[in-house]
């Protein structure tokens, strides 16, 4: 099997930590650098817990990354940064994959808007991907089942850990201030809001908060629909979409945020119904910066190089 490299772009947040780990224990991709200016010259291993290899952060110049020869690049940098970096490989016409962590791209029709278990089918061979958001991946999977027999905008109301505000200081990672709080921001228009949307097609309210806990996202969606269902129906439903889908995990009760720390994959539960059967709400829990954000970014690698989705994700017995 022949090895990759793949580079980091911005890697002293908790997602590039997160993906240094995964790719540290794939069969087929190597590091092939990762960078920092505020890390410049310090070692991966007393950063990142778990890696043992030798790499060092490095500082490159963005006009010299096309020369570094990495097969694959990942784009784990702000919103709004990634551009540049961007034309530096089209400019010098490199041939490696992009992959952008970023929103900068989930609007652009000639990026692959990289959520396997709705969008695979679209891959053709892009070098351009473009990874979902972490609340967009949950509000997708718990939305899409029941396409074509909505009425009218999907309410989400979403809580998630401080990780999802980098660390960047700033109030919605201020552990002092989120303490006994709830922290409610960005209440319309969110990007993940117009992501959704756009992604799916249907309009979508996007509630966004900020708790306590590190990490670990839940959104819990209204659905009105079109026409009557039994919990019964709404279930075969679920489970048909998502069938051999071992990243999404559906079941009856809803998911508690405390249990999906760590985890690989969403779980989608709750399923309650009004009276009437035309109100549905469902649960999404995630780690927001694994299935949000690292674990995607290698379903999204392995996809491009021609692997099994699921390979170098470790994945938790009661999702094997």
């Amino acid at each position: 099997m022949k090895t990759l490299r793949i580079g980091i772009v911005g890697a002293r947040g908790h997602v590039g930590a997160e993906l240094i780990g995964l790719l540290a224990g794939h069969p087929a991709f190597e590091l092939a650098y990762v960078t920092s200016r505020e890390l410049d010259g310090r070692a991966l291993a007393d950063h990142v817990p778990g890696y043992c290899g030798g790499l060092h952060y490095t500082s490159p110049a963005y006009e010299s990354l096309p020369e570094l020869g990495a097969d694959a690049v990942v784009l784990a940098l702000p919103n709004g940064k990634a551009g540049h970096i961007v034309q530096q490989f089209d400019d010098a016409g490199a041939d490696a994959v992009l992959l952008d962590l970023s929103a900068d791209y989930r609007f652009d029709p000639g990026w692959y808007y990289g959520l396997p278990e709705l969008t695979r089918t679209r891959y053709a061979g892009q070098r351009r991907i473009s990874n979902p958001g972490c609340y967009a991946t949950a509000m997708q999977l718990a939305i899409a089942p029941m396409l074509g027999v909505l009425d009218g905008p999907v309410q989400c109301f979403g809580v998630s850990g401080y990780s999802g505000a980098g660390t960047t200081p700033s109030d919605r990672n201020n552990v002092e201030l989120l303490r006994d709080n709830l922290m409610p921001y960005a209440l319309t228009g969110h990007v993940h809001e117009r992501e959704v949307a756009h992604a799916l097609g249907h309009p979508v309210e996007f509630i966004p908060h900020v708790a306590p806990h590190f990490r670990g996202l839940t959104v819990t969606c209204n659905l009105h629909l079109a026409i009557a269902f039994e919990r019964a129906e709404v279930l075969s439903r679920y489970r048909g979409r998502y069938a051999g889908e071992r990243l999404v995990r559906v079941q009856e009760p809803a998911p508690w945020v405390s249990r999906i720390a760590g985890a690989q994959h969403v779980e989608l539960g709750g399923f309650a119904l009004s009276a009437d059967g035309r109100r549905l709400v469902v649960v999404a829990t995630e780690d927001n910066l694994l299935k949000g954000a690292a674990t995607q970014a290698l379903q999204n690698l392995n996809l491009a190089f021609g692997f099994d989705e699921r390979t170098g994700i470790p994945l938790a017995p009661e999702a094997a």
